[in-house]
């Protein structure tokens, strides 16, 4: 198991650096920079500008600002905010938790909820119980996610039930520790509930696929006709129902940070999201490339993650892997 992590994490090393190199060519190819704002106040002389160029080696060769800044990024340096004044790391590090915090409520909301509602509907097949979860499913997965997020909140505006934009109440410090974490939570509702439902249900729909698939496989029918108990065939059915999600788990996880930004946008949730749409729009090179290369980052330990669960279920993928 060692030597397999170890392969795939060299393998990773390409994809880095191939991501972020392709990422600092298209973002020094758009027109214009964060300096260009500088040259339009008259208050800042040329000299000044030419000063900063050098400082942050803008006037470099583009492959030795991108070796630098490589150099940098290995021991998480990230460089320095235009925008904000401040380190990049020092940003995404404030940023990250409000991120994972809606990712991972929406992502376990998600699981918890589809895997057993899936395999629910697959035992009760072409039932009224089946073809109803089937319309939920069918329901949400065709609602854009970005129209889910307007009807919560407008939902939410109307009923005064959550609030709207934000992670706390102005009022968070002068609440006790259980009123802070009521607050955090009804914060949260409607950006969770949306990215939850989005996901539930085309997850929903898959585990049901793969249930029935192996409901329908040779050794289940003699399991059912040698009599043995529902509760054996549900752990059979479990275990070898378990390969494809183990790599979706994985995608789960490479999308924490990436996954939620569009919803953060929508619905004023100050995560990684609306960081990113800030640094774009401001040209603030280094919050960019920081932002994307902790997201590449993430993409890489989330399917090592899913490879090592694949692994492990089916011993057989790591030999394969090994051998190669």
């Amino acid at each position: 198991m060692i030597l397999y992590i170890l392969k795939r994490l060299l393998h990773a090393v390409p994809t880095v650096i191939g991501v972020t190199f392709i990422s600092f060519l298209i973002i020094k190819s758009a027109p214009g920079d964060y300096l260009d704002q500088l040259r339009m106040n008259p208050q800042i002389s040329a000299d000044t500008i030419e000063r900063l160029k050098r400082i942050y080696g803008f006037d470099e060769p583009l492959l030795i600002q991108y070796l630098k800044w490589l150099k940098s990024a290995i021991f998480f340096d990230l460089g320095y905010s235009f925008q904000y004044h401040a380190p990049v790391t020092q940003i995404i590090l404030e940023r990250i938790p409000n991120t994972l915090l809606l990712s991972v409520t929406s992502a376990l909301l998600s699981w918890i909820i589809a895997v057993p509602l899936g395999i629910f509907a697959a035992f009760k097949e072409n039932t009224f119980i089946d073809r109803a979860i089937r319309i939920f499913s069918y329901t949400f997965m065709s609602l854009p996610s970005f129209f889910l997020a307007f009807l919560l909140l407008w939902f939410s505006a109307e009923t005064g039930l959550f609030p709207t934009g934000g992670v706390r109440s102005p009022e968070y410090d002068q609440f006790n520790f259980f009123g802070k974490i009521i607050d955090i939570i009804l914060h949260l509702a409607v950006p969770a509930l949306t990215l939850a439902l989005v996901s539930l249900a085309g997850l929903t729909r898959l585990v049901r696929s793969a249930v029935i698939e192996v409901l329908e496989s040779p050794m289940m029918i003699m399991l059912k006709a040698k009599g043995v108990s529902q509760r054996v065939i549900l752990k059979h059915v479990i275990k070898n129902a378990m390969n494809p999600f183990a790599t979706l788990l994985g995608y789960e996880i490479a999308s924490l940070i990436s996954g939620a930004a569009l919803i953060e946008i929508i619905v004023g949730w100050p995560g990684m999201g609306m960081l990113m749409l800030d640094a774009v729009l401001s040209q603030d090179l280094f919050l960019v490339m920081g932002g994307l290369y902790i997201g590449t980052i993430m993409l890489i330990l989330g399917n090592l993650f899913a490879d090592i669960m694949l692994s492990y279920i089916d011993p057989r993928v790591r030999e394969r892997e090994v051998m190669s």
